[in-house]
């Protein structure tokens, strides 16, 4: 806090702001298209987003890497690609010659690709029809870590399950199964799938490992 102001706040809320403007806009209505970044992640938390949906609380500029560089020169718009009646949409954060690109915040200790990203990167390659992506880890100390994939057919065919399965459930208005992943914790969904968070106090967690006053 300086003075009447709380600084904070402010960069919370700008973080969120740029957030809301760069994210990508989805018809909730239109469940004939689905978009890639849905079937990446968890299909629960992808329902909920167009069923009944909660905002999301931004931690830093680190997550709103891929959508500043879609906005960029190398950027690529929304691409289809037609799974019978379904469209798929998916978009990259560059498009370089025969090269795809993604963009992510990382840690330093990240060893190999988040699996989620592997499966976007992957798909993109199909639906741009490139065989080598390239996905680049920007960590907070503003260090790379690079990982090169060539695209994997089995992998996309299981997108592709993903992708009509969500298509079954927005339809027959039925939630997806669980789920569980390390994601869980931070999803703004936790409680419609788990219990209630709680925070114990300080004074009740030294009461808990015998510390605390009693009598």
């Amino acid at each position: 806090m300086m003075g009447d102001r709380d600084f904070r706040s402010i960069v919370e809320n700008a973080i969120n702001s740029i957030g809301k403007e760069l994210e990508i806009k989805i018809d909730s209505a239109d469940i004939q298209t689905i978009h890639l970044h849905e079937v990446v992640q968890c299909l629960r938390r992808s329902y909920y987003d167009r069923i009944d949906p909660q905002g999301i609380q931004r931690k830093g500029f680190n997550e709103l890497l891929s959508g500043l560089l879609r906005k960029l020169q190398y950027g690529s718009d929304l691409k289809d690609f037609d799974i019978e009646d379904i469209k798929l949409k998916g978009q990259v954060d560059m498009l370089i010659d025969d090269f795809i690109f993604l963009f992510r915040g990382g840690t330093t200790d990240l060893e190999n690709p988040l699996a989620n990203d592997v499966l976007y990167l992957n798909a993109c390659m199909w639906i741009y029809d490139k065989s080598d992506g390239i996905i680049i880890y920007i960590t907070e100390d503003r260090k790379e870590i690079s990982f090169s994939i060539s695209r994997n057919k089995k992998m996309f065919e299981e997108i592709i399950r993903r992708v009509r399965v969500l298509n079954d459930l927005l339809k027959e208005q039925k939630t997806p199964i669980l789920e569980p992943s390390s994601e869980c914790s931070n999803c703004q969904y936790y409680e419609r799938c788990f219990m209630k968070k709680k925070n114990a106090k300080q004074s009740d967690l030294a009461e808990m490992l015998g510390f605390g006053k009693k009598g």
